[in-house]
């Protein structure tokens, strides 16, 4: 395994090393999103050096599509979905090596339907208690409810998900808004509210969360502009505003948000490249006061300032990114870490300058997850 690392400033002698940051990353059939899955694809787990963003890794499991992955918080369950026409989620143990240069192993337990086509993210739930899934093809979202372990419930393992809701509505991209896409799931400020974005309908759609874990349809929390193809999303620290990501229009979406109502009306929209639809843009992560944007075909992520009034001041910066579709990132210990889809690559940013510091050749990584 080749790697690129460019120059940096050895850590202090004085200092014990810090130990390294573990990640956990999804990755697509080498040959993209559209291909065949069970080509070899996996669970990779990566190693990420807080001293100098060095990244080493290797692959912990196979299994098909695992284009998203999420952590239990005990740090001894991993879940994956399998985004294929009958969508899947699979768990697995995470088994202690034991030593510091042992590898961690994953361990199947199980694996049931994602309760749609195309399962495409997940989100736990802040008592870890239920596990929710966004199916992209077929638009629904599906509550898989968890022991106590991280384990799926029994009911589950019996019969599939506790609930599953569909959804009606499109947009003018015929192309890509002729039905509903279900495409991230979040928590709205007050925890007492789960939303969904709707790439197919321009919509946020809104569930009630029960002491349970399970939903209650709501209506919608937010309409974005007719072909806005709304894909993942981010609050500002306070929970006043949301940011949107507009995968089909190319910008971010800055919405004022009511927690009471949970609700958001639309106060400004940034363009995020020069001409907006020539790119599509993907994950959104807030850094601070920063908001972090990866851009597809400019092949970019971009770094937008939070105002004190919750807008969106003049851009702060751009890194061009050494390789192309930037799919999702994550910031672990101030270095931003990105999946760079094609040709394969994970990459991380400085902390103070988010130039380039170093790249890792991964197969089609499409998330990185920091491990528990």
């Amino acid at each position: 395994m080749t790697e690129h690392t460019p120059p940096a400033p050895p850590p202090s002698s004085s200092a014990e090393a810090a130990p390294s940051i573990g990640l956990w990353v999804g990755t697509y059939p080498a040959a993209g999103a559209e291909s065949p899955a069970g080509a070899g694809e996996g669970i990779w787990e990566v190693s990420l050096d807080p001293a100098t963003g060095g990244l080493s890794g290797r692959q912990a499991v196979r299994t098909p599509a695992p284009s998203f992955v999420a952590a239990h918080p005990s740090g001894g369950v991993l879940y994956a979905v399998g985004e294929q026409e009958a969508g899947t989620v699979s768990v697995f143990t995470v088994t202690d090596p034991g030593s510091s240069d042992a590898a961690v192993a994953l361990e199947h337990q199980a694996t049931v339907s994602s309760g749609g086509a195309s399962p495409c993210h997940l989100l736990l739930a802040p008592d870890a208690r239920t596990l929710y899934v966004a199916n992209y093809s077929s638009g629904t979202l599906a509550v898989l409810p968890l022991e106590p372990s991280g384990a799926l419930a029994p009911e589950v393992l019996a019969g599939g998900p506790a609930q599953v809701f569909g959804h009606t509505g499109s947009g003018p991209r015929a192309d890509r808004q002729e039905s509903s896409h279900a495409h991230f799931v979040a928590f709205a400020p007050g925890g007492t509210h789960l939303l969904v974005s709707d790439l197919g309908a321009d919509e946020l759609r809104r569930y009630r969360v029960a002491s349970d874990g399970l939903l209650a349809e709501d209506g919608i929390a937010a309409r974005l502009p007719a072909g806005a193809g709304p894909r993942h999303l981010a609050f500002s620290a306070d929970g006043r505003h949301a940011y949107v990501v507009g995968e089909l229009d190319g910008a971010v979406h800055v919405l004022e948000w009511d927690e009471g109502s949970a609700s958001g009306a639309p106060v400004q929209q940034v363009p995020l490249v020069d001409p907006p639809l020539t790119a599509q843009p993907s994950h959104i992560e807030r850094d601070g006061d920063v908001l972090l944007v990866g851009v597809r075909g400019a092949d970019l992520v971009v770094a937008l300032r939070i105002g004190a009034d919750g807008l969106l001041e003049r851009e702060q910066g751009a890194t061009a990114l050494p390789g192309g579709c930037p799919r999702h990132h994550a910031v672990v210990g101030g270095w931003t870490v990105v999946a760079e889809q094609v040709p394969g690559a994970l990459v991380t940013l400085r902390p103070d300058s988010r130039a380039v510091a170093h790249v890792l050749p991964v197969p089609s990584p499409a998330c990185v997850a920091p491990r528990r």
